[in-house]
């Protein structure tokens, strides 16, 4: 704050002795120490205001940022997962309905009665086997103590 270095002070010294008698400096020199350190603690605590305010105008800020990006985020379609979900699900679950048994009965209709049967058109369904990696789990029973 003030830039006060050894010349400045052992000036500020001799001006001191030569105004104020040897017997009054000492209660002199004590008061103007409490008045310097009362400064002090009033800059420090105005810098501390200054700085907490500065910190709040940052997170105002940042505030603001966030929810302008969060704005701009936002997608006007209406998506619902679940119900995505669920026809997904359905439709993995259920045959198709229409479209296979109308290629079926056109293959059928079309092929001669006295060709090859109708099952041969149609391909047979796939079995499913036990994958070899993946075994059923085994009784394991332990000896009797």
């Amino acid at each position: 704050m003030f830039d006060f270095d050894v010349g400045k002070l052992m000036i500020f010294g001799i001006v001191a002795l030569a105004v104020i008698p040897p017997k009054d400096l000492p209660r002199v020199m004590r008061t103007v120490g409490q008045y310097v350190g009362k400064m002090r603690r009033m800059a420090s605590d105005f810098q501390g205001q200054f700085m907490d305010a500065m910190k709040e105008a940052d997170i105002d800020a940042l505030k603001k940022e966030i929810e302008q990006l969060k704005e701009a985020s936002k997608v006007d379609v209406a998506y619902d997962p679940v119900s995505a979900m669920r026809a997904e699900m359905t439709n993995a679950i259920e045959p198709p309905k229409e479209v296979a048994s109308t290629e079926i009965e056109t293959k059928l209709s079309a092929a001669p009665a006295d060709s090859a049967p109708a099952e041969a058109t149609v391909p047979p369904p796939v079995a499913f086997e036990a994958h070899p990696a993946v075994s059923a789990p085994e009784s394991h029973t332990s000896p009797a103590p």
